[in-house]
């Protein structure tokens, strides 16, 4: 089975670091663009769309709580109304400069804290779907794929949204499909068992959790985080465990 693969990019800047992606563009399908609120900037942000346009990946937006110091893995209890606008915005900062070249933005998939707090709450992630569905032009939402994947997509359906489920290739599972904390022991995985997982997702559809749990997922995306230096350094077998 191919899986698509996507990775988180538009986050680090600095002497000697791949800040816009280029090293890992021409590995990936999809690329989620960090918005400048919990990383990144607007001169990154055109850089890495710009990368992206030069290796033909999808482009999809990153947003975040407003959380730069914790780089949005602290999580925030906003109004509906105000998380609304603060994804919103991030979006729509994306779209601008996608357009100023020529280019689309495609979905959306929340970062962080945010990501972690929608897919356990329903409630934070119908704010989130509420956020995608009132965008100008349509969006897919990109979210992990659980156990509860056909319940998830049916919540999306009914604002109008198309889904796309995501793995990961370098995270470990507990056994309800949910990613174990990146306080614990193992939660990231190092290239050797990121490569296994990847190679039983696609062989397979299923990963081995944190138990030795065997746990199906129905996934139509792998994802690499760029901020794993041994996940963006194996990309490229990665690439060829997906092809």
């Amino acid at each position: 089975m191919r899986l698509l693969l996507n990775c988180d990019l538009g986050e680090w800047s600095g002497v000697g670091a791949d800040c816009n992606g280029e090293h890992v563009m021409p590995f990936i399908d999809q690329v989620n663009i960090a918005c400048g609120i919990h990383a990144g900037s607007p001169l990154l942000m055109k850089e890495t769309l710009i990368a992206a346009r030069s290796n033909s990946v999808t482009v999809g937006a990153h947003p975040s709580y407003p959380d730069r110091d914790g780089f949005g893995r602290r999580s925030m209890e906003l109004p509906a109304e105000e998380l609304i606008a603060v994804l919103q915005y991030q979006v729509a900062a994306l779209q601008g400069m996608a357009r100023n070249l020529g280019m689309h933005v495609r979905y959306v998939k929340p970062h962080g804290a945010l990501y972690t707090d929608m897919m356990a709450d329903r409630q934070v992630r119908h704010v989130v779907m509420q956020a995608i569905s009132e965008n100008c032009e349509p969006l897919e939402f990109m979210l992990q794929a659980t156990p509860f994947a056909e319940e998830h997509k049916k919540e999306a359906e009914a604002f109008g949204l198309s889904v796309i489920f995501e793995a990961f290739a370098d995270r470990c599972y507990d056994d309800d499909g949910a990613l174990v904390a990146r306080t614990e022991y193992g939660a990231v995985h190092d290239r050797a068992k990121m490569l296994r997982q990847v190679k039983q997702l696609v062989e397979h559809g299923s990963v081995t959790t944190k138990s030795g749990k065997y746990l199906e997922l129905c996934a139509d995306s792998i994802c690499v985080h760029g901020d794993n230096a041994a996940a963006i350094e194996a990309i490229g077998e990665v690439r060829t465990l997906t092809s």
